[in-house]
């Protein structure tokens, strides 16, 4: 362990659960990097490791038309807080410096496509040699063999394969992905845990650990409910609903509904009071599973009635009553409202030249604060000279 990583949170230092440790990232794009963010926040020192120049892929990988000291907004999300060394993994000196500075860390993160960690000696068992405590945190696209080992491990082909996408939207839709990169988010939010584990178990037997995970394992994972179902369900595939579905194994009304001026999203509630609230007849007839078998029917007659009204305007009348239900918000309207300002969930990071992003902050808090940092994403090699000089390299 080298360091200590104390931040200011409401005037205050914070002591962090992972000050101390060091991480070295050698992944780049999106998984990886958000697993060591996930630690970054927790306290932990994360030096990345670039490629001398370009630096990690994503810097130049534009969500918009807005770059901000050179660099992609998503590579300052994902990176902020960490420290960049500048360092050719084919260049003999740099690797050489690399798996000194690997003696010293007590995590290190990878990436790389199958086979490549091994072919620069910078695989498990190469890295276990050189420090026997430290905890490898690899992820890939598919695991390591089998047919799909050797394929682009990229979050939209992940989803393509999961089944999520196949899961996702009305029946009369084809596949529809999700957003944004979930599976590289959940893959890095699966190993950042693996990680987690490995060192609470190293702290207690001093023996390093292996995690491994990958794109279509955490995809698989996020499915866990529903593929239960389907696995104990005689492997009978659901059927999507054909308006406003929102689960293909949930009954009527869940899903969501467009008004007049909006949308309101109604989940899990009894059907009869909902009629009533409506204004509508029961269309349940008295059969408890009408939700199930007449789904369909009865969330077209949910829709027409919904459309008549201004989302506040149903808002009024159920939240009071108890029915499960909430406006759908965009970022502009999430981003002004009471609940999300609580949550003090956004910060401003700077960097010596003057790069100021506003971005968010930790989904956690701790003793009662929200972690903070107030440095932003590095540029190529900023902290190079520095760790080369305090690590001996």
């Amino acid at each position: 362990m080298s360091g200590t990583d104390e931040r200011r949170e409401g005037g205050k230092e914070q002591d962090l659960p992972l000050a101390g440790l060091v991480v070295v990232d050698l992944s780049q794009f999106l998984s990886g990097p958000y697993c060591s963010l996930r630690l970054s926040d927790l306290g932990a020192r994360v030096i990345k490791v670039e490629r001398p120049g370009q630096g990690d892929l994503s810097r130049q990988l534009y969500l918009s038309d807005t770059e901000i000291g050179g660099d992609s907004t998503i590579f300052h999300a994902i990176n902020r807080g960490k420290e960049s060394i500048a360092l050719d993994l084919k260049d003999a000196d740099d690797l050489a410096a690399l798996k000194k500075l690997l003696c010293r860390a007590d995590v290190v993160i990878q990436n790389f496509r199958p086979g490549v960690a091994a072919r620069l000696g910078l695989d498990w068992p190469a890295v276990r040699q050189i420090n026997p405590g430290i905890v490898y945190g690899s992820i890939s696209g598919y695991g390591t063999d089998g047919p799909w080992v050797g394929l682009p491990g990229q979050d939209l082909l992940a989803q393509a394969r999961s089944g999520l996408m196949w899961l996702t939207g009305d029946a009369d839709q084809g596949p529809v992905p999700m957003g944004l990169a979930v599976a590289d988010m959940m893959a890095g939010v699966a190993l950042s845990q693996g990680i987690l584990a490995a060192l609470v178990g190293r702290g207690m037997s001093g023996r390093g650990r292996l995690v491994e995970t990958s794109l279509l394992e955490a995809l698989v994972d996020l499915q866990f409910e529903v593929l239960t179902t389907y696995l104990n369900d005689g492997c009978r595939l659901p059927s999507r609903a054909a308006k406003n579905s929102a689960h293909a194994y949930l009954s009527a009304p869940y899903g969501v509904y467009a008004c007049s001026d909006g949308y309101l999203a109604l989940a899990m509630t009894p059907l009869p009071p909902l009629f009533d609230l409506l204004g509508m007849p029961d269309l349940t007839e008295g059969q408890a599973d009408a939700g199930f078998r007449r789904r369909d029917e009865i969330k077209a007659a949910i829709a027409a009635r919904l459309s008549t009204q201004r989302v506040a305007h149903w808002l009024a009348i159920l939240q009071p009553a108890d029915i499960w239900c909430a406006e759908v918000m965009n970022w502009p309207e999430l981003l002004q409202s009471e609940g999300f300002a609580r949550l003090d969930m956004l910060q401003t990071v700077t960097r010596a030249d003057g790069v100021a992003i506003r971005t968010t902050r930790s989904p956690l808090t701790l003793d009662g604060a929200r972690p903070g940092s107030s440095d932003a994403a590095p540029r190529v090699g900023d902290q190079s000279e520095q760790i080369r000089k305090e690590f001996d390299l």
